[in-house]
């Protein structure tokens, strides 16, 4: 695992420099592109951004379950959860 990290904040500065724009201009686009992305996954709609990531919603089936310190067998419901896969080019840079 790395152990370094790059918050939203520092993620802003550093594209704001590579591409001239401001931070305030890079943040409100970096926003927006959380806000497509999430309202698109919400509507069972894959986002694929070919060679670096594509973002779907999953869906699983109800299943059992049980309770570890009883034991006790429980129902867990149905749900949905969200997959997110790396491209070729992501995956090659971390070569």
């Amino acid at each position: 695992m790395a152990d370094k990290s790059l918050n939203k904040t520092e993620l802003v500065a550093k594209i704001a420099s590579e591409s001239g724009q401001s931070q305030a201009a890079v943040s409100g686009v970096l926003d927006a592109l959380f806000s497509v992305l999430a309202d698109s996954v919400s509507n069972d709609v894959k986002v694929s951004i070919p060679g670096w990531l594509a973002v779907e919603r999953t869906s699983r089936a109800a299943r059992t379950g049980r309770n570890p310190q009883t034991g006790e067998t429980i129902q867990i419901a149905a749900g949905h959860s969200v997959k997110v896969s790396a491209g070729s080019k992501l995956k090659a840079a971390v070569k």
